[in-house]
């Protein structure tokens, strides 16, 4: 098996920019490549085609990096996707469909099927391509999770993968983060470690290098690279951790999207986001609509307690005024259901069986919800995941609501609604920006990282020293010698 994890010291750490980019890379120099993530937990996902051609959904990130390889999307590439319902349960997603729940009191035992079907998965690309890139989830320092871990060392192990650590030196203490990472790993998974990837860096390289040069003295595995820090780097986010970056800047028209708890497929007003005369905010306070020319309803993973808050805090009344001044209301799938007359749940399956909630009634439309997940993908753009099954108009005067997400990824369909809406004429093309963006990241990790190294490293496992290792002229494998766990 030819692969390479890509490991972080913690979640967010660039984990997905890095495994983004070296797909890019990798597909540039002719290479068949394909990304892996064995379980995300995420509520902003993607529809994609499974291999018979039933609508499977994935990580949203897993989608991007198939884009930035050149390939198809499919459900091996992230086959567990588990969706929060709580702090302690989420819904199973398991190889693109749903798969009953998952508690945190079983954790271990629990997941022992979702370890099996997830390392198959990965069999099965490495068997149809010549490089796996994956992505681990979290740190694979977290110890206490060790024994029933398939995502990162436990990954590795499987598949005798060679693993990079990145680490973002953006929240500081970067190599304590590093150092302590290999130093907490069992003697065995050490072996994997090949050696690290610093993120987010901005200021006087030549600072950094005598820090790097410890590291890979202490550690005797090597830096593979540094890269800059760039705010006009994003890609379509996993996490509710993104939305305070996600703004357009001062722009003439203020568009206000709903910050929901329980928040979900945000990536939908992405495509609003680059338009040059839109400012995108996302907001929870009644008085910061009151100047707002757009308000966003967007996804929820939780739309009759999301509705509830809603109303705790004002915000019913100001989206109500804000349409009967006229001014454009859009709700999308959760924000959908809760622009209608009324939600019923007769199965129980957000909240009591048998109750029936008012909807904010901007909208004649009503919602029933039914166990059965909906997965649709449309043409286009779009696509629907959504167990409410919606009956009644979707758009009147100023409201407009649809069940579609991502609908203005497509630069007509945007276009239209700009116009018709506020007026506004787009000047963008979305899937282009995207396009751009993979290439900004795959540019820098070009500039930034030894990516010929990371090659060979992922195509024949064999760790890469640096110049003046110790073991780097008699090319034998990683110590396991580092912190007390290895003595």
């Amino acid at each position: 098996m030819s692969g390479l994890l890509v490991a972080g010291t913690t979640s967010d750490a660039g984990k997905s920019v890095v495994t983004t980019g070296l797909c890019r890379a990798f597909a540039r120099r002719g290479v068949s490549v394909a990304p892996y993530k064995a379980q995300n937990m995420s509520n902003n996902s993607m529809v994609c085609a499974g291999r018979d051609g039933v609508a499977a959904e994935i990580g949203r990130a897993q989608w991007v990096q198939a884009l930035a390889a050149g390939v198809a999307p499919e459900p091996a590439m992230n086959p567990v996707l588990l969706k929060p319902g709580s702090d302690r349960r989420s819904h199973v997603v398991l190889l693109g469909q749903p798969a009953g729940e998952v508690s945190s009191s079983d954790w271990e035992a629990g997941r022992r099927h979702l370890a099996e079907a997830a390392h198959a998965a990965y069999d099965d690309l490495a068997s149809r391509f010549d490089v796996i890139v994956a992505e681990g989830a979290g740190s694979p320092a977290e110890i206490n999770l060790r024994a029933g871990d398939y995502v990162n060392m436990g990954l590795a192990q499987h598949a005798s993968l060679p693993t990079i650590v990145v680490g973002d030196i953006d929240r500081g203490g970067v190599f304590a983060a590093m150092y302590g990472t290999l130093a907490l790993l069992s003697p065995e998974d050490q072996e994997l470690i090949a050696g690290f990837v610093v993120n987010k860096f901005r200021g006087d390289a030549s600072l950094l290098a005598p820090g790097l040069r410890q590291l890979e003295e202490l550690t005797e595995r090597r830096v593979f690279g540094v890269l800059p820090w760039d705010p006009t780097l994003w890609l379509d986010s996993e996490d509710a951790l993104d939305l305070e970056g996600r703004r357009g800047g001062s722009a003439a028209r203020k568009v206000a999207v709903v910050r929901l708890p329980r928040i979900s497929n945000f990536t939908d007003v992405d495509a609003l986001g680059i338009e040059p005369e839109l400012d995108v905010v996302f907001v929870s306070d009644p008085r910061d609509l009151g100047d707002a020319d757009l308000v966003v309803l967007p996804g929820t993973r939780a739309t009759i307690s999301d509705l509830a808050w809603l109303r705790s805090r004002g915000l019913d009344v100001a989206i109500a005024e804000h349409a009967r001044r006229g001014k454009p209301v859009l709700g999308i799938c959760g924000g959908c259901q809760m622009l209608g007359r009324s939600i019923s749940d007769p199965e129980g399956v957000e909240g009591p069986a048998g109750s029936v909630v008012e909807g904010l009634g901007l909208l004649e439309h009503t919602t029933t919800f039914d166990p059965v997940k909906t997965l649709v993908l449309h043409e286009p753009a779009g696509y629907e995941i959504h167990h409410g099954r919606v009956t009644g108009e979707t758009a009147r005067a100023t409201v407009t609501a649809t069940m579609v997400h991502g609908s203005l990824e497509d630069d007509a369909t945007r276009a239209r609604y700009l116009a018709e809406a506020l007026g506004v004429t787009s000047r963008a093309s979305f899937p282009a920006a995207r396009q751009r963006r993979i290439d900004l990241i795959a540019d820098l990790v070009e500039e930034h990282l030894d990516v010929d190294a990371l090659l060979r490293l992922a195509q024949d496992g064999a760790p890469i020293r640096r110049a003046g290792s110790p073991h780097s002229a008699r090319g034998e494998a990683p110590l396991g010698g580092v912190g007390a766990v290895s003595g």
